[in-house]
């Protein structure tokens, strides 16, 4: 098995879900055989935002006009990165809520892994996810509470990741969440060290699911 580890918390050396992300990924090498561990820091690592001239490198049209040198590299990017995503088996993804969403480098990162024909196909029936098999561990951490209390409804961060990763084929979806991180730092502690103790539990439930 290959194991992909993102990590998109702004706050760097602060950040709960990095913190969580290395914790999961670090038990998840110790209990299974992964050849491969790749890992990409999308702050450190930035990657530009989609746009047309990007977009357009997911396909290949014949008869297009040569791109620009700059073009090449995104397209060298994008290429990169639906790489890393296909190869992996097992994917661990720090993702902070923001606004009550998702990181703006953890949606650039969603938008160039979603490629038709790669990750999913249009059908006469409607899309397809073309991923299938791979599963998705989503270390979560959000200022309030939100999972199961009256704000679920603000919630656009972890339904979001579950419909993406669900559009792309991936059914297999299981969140390790540390909440009410604003609250207080006595709270915050309690949330991360709750957090922590549910790892081992999501990680033997990922490693021995059959499919």
């Amino acid at each position: 098995m290959n194991l992909l580890h993102i990590d998109s918390s702004i706050t760097e050396a602060f950040s709960i879900t990095r913190q969580l992300s290395r914790e999961v990924v670090n038990t998840l090498t110790e209990a299974g055989s992964f050849k491969q561990v790749a890992y990409r820091d999308l702050v450190k690592d930035e990657i530009g935002h989609l746009t047309g001239k990007i977009a357009a490198g997911f396909r290949s049209v014949p008869g297009r006009t040569p791109v620009s040198t700059e073009q090449a590299a995104e397209y060298q990017v994008s290429n990169t990165l639906i790489k890393e995503f296909l190869e992996s088996d097992v994917i661990v993804i720090g993702a902070p809520m923001y606004n009550f969403s998702v990181s703006s480098q953890l949606k650039a990162w969603m938008d160039r892994i979603a490629q038709p024909g790669k990750t999913f196909s249009y059908t006469a029936n409607g899309p397809v996810g073309l991923s299938g098999g791979k599963k998705v561990i989503i270390v979560s951490a959000r200022g309030g509470f939100y999972h199961n209390t009256s704000l679920e409804k603000m919630d656009f961060q972890e339904r979001y990741l579950r419909q993406f990763m669900a559009f792309l084929g991936i059914e297999r979806v299981e969140f390790i969440r540390a909440e009410g991180a604003s609250k207080s730092e006595e709270m915050k502690q309690q949330e991360i060290a709750r957090a922590m103790t549910s790892i081992p539990q999501v990680v033997n439930t990922i490693l021995n699911h059959e499919e």
